[in-house]
């Protein structure tokens, strides 16, 4: 995972969640192609305490599927 602290406005009071789904089924899916056939990939939250910015980050697992998926285009 990339350095977390401190948030681009300077706070070091930062927040991680717990895994959070990154969709599917009903819901928009936010890592297309890089979850199992059965169940969508799982990212991160991080949360400022102080000025609100939530930044999403992929799992390690996820992040290592990028250069075989159909669905993400490499800039």
């Amino acid at each position: 995972m990339a350095t977390l602290s401190p948030c681009p406005c300077g706070s070091k009071h930062l927040y991680k969640s717990v895994e959070v789904s990154a969709g599917g089924g009903h819901a928009p899916n936010y890592l297309p192609g890089l979850g199992s056939w059965l169940s969508s990939e799982k990212f991160f939250l991080v949360l400022c305490k102080d000025c609100g910015l939530t930044r999403f980050y992929a799992r390690s697992h996820a992040m290592e599927k990028l250069g075989e998926s159909k669905k993400w285009i490499r800039l």
